[in-house]
């Protein structure tokens, strides 16, 4: 398979109406999931990916070999920070929070896609949500 370079982000369809091979998501998609996954608050690496993955009704399953990559990304340009705790079994966890830079970049990528998704459904003919 010829790997695009606007697609990134490997994920498994779980069921919806994404067909099974579809292999990755959008370049952006996953740091914008972050992103508004962290805006209720900090969490640590996997309740973000099950937030996003209850938040899709199971559509998509974020794999650990794309999540933590992109939280280190994320945090080394300043959109995240994280801090060490214990856990509810009292081991550590690393738990993430949006910086102010963040939260602008969160309203910034939400507009962005709002923009790509209408004009998306231009192009398919489709009413927008």
């Amino acid at each position: 398979m010829t790997r695009l370079p606007w697609l990134r982000t490997r994920l498994t369809c779980i069921r919806g109406t994404m067909p099974k091979n579809t292999p990755e998501l959008l370049k952006g998609t996953l740091d914008l999931l972050i992103l508004k996954t962290l805006e209720s608050g900090p969490m640590h690496g996997y309740a973000i990916a099950r937030a996003i993955e209850e938040a899709t009704e199971q559509a998509l399953q974020i794999e650990e070999g794309s999540l933590y990559p992109a939280l280190y990304r994320m945090t080394n340009r300043g959109l995240l920070r994280f801090e060490w705790g214990l856990s509810a079994a009292n081991r550590r966890i690393k738990s993430y929070r949006l910086t102010a830079r963040g939260r602008k970049r969160l309203k910034l990528e939400t507009a962005n896609w709002g923009q790509f998704t209408q004009a998306v459904a231009r192009v398919l003919g489709e009413q927008p949500a």
